[in-house]
């Protein structure tokens, strides 16, 4: 799998990383945006505390559920925090798009039973680019 081709499935599992190194796996919507993937979580969510200390992920097509098929390789990336309140917005506008009416029932639900909107953050997630070290002759 390829780290565009990602953004064409439905779920993706979002691994991030303790302080310890030990991996932690969440299933998360996904959507293109330009050559990044984007994603959508509660601000207070573990996987944005996580991203603070390591912007280090790996991504796994995945169901709803997030069951991975077996042999299904990580692809790495790297994620980072949006903070800026027009580009949020633009990428919110996305993946509301990419999920239509299942995006606004999540969301009114999460309101309700949160008893208010809870603030969301947006994850730009980029290819981890491989550097090359010159050599020297």
């Amino acid at each position: 799998m390829t780290f565009t081709a990602l953004g064409d499935e439905s779920f993706v599992s979002l691994i991030t990383f303790r302080r310890s190194g030990e991996p932690v796996s969440t299933p998360v919507w996904i959507a293109r945006d330009g050559d990044a993937l984007i994603v959508t979580t509660p601000e207070e969510s573990g996987k944005v505390k996580r991203l603070r200390n390591n912007g280090s992920v790996e991504l796994r097509p995945c169901s709803r559920r997030g069951r991975v098929d077996a042999g299904v390789d990580p692809v790495a990336a790297v994620a980072e925090i949006v903070t800026d309140e027009s580009i949020s917005r633009r990428m919110a506008d996305t993946i509301r798009d990419a999920y239509g009416l299942e995006y606004r029932i999540v969301m009114f639900v999460e309101r309700v039973l949160a008893r208010r909107q809870k603030p969301r953050v947006l994850l730009r997630i980029t290819p981890v680019t491989e550097r090359v070290t010159p050599t020297t002759s």
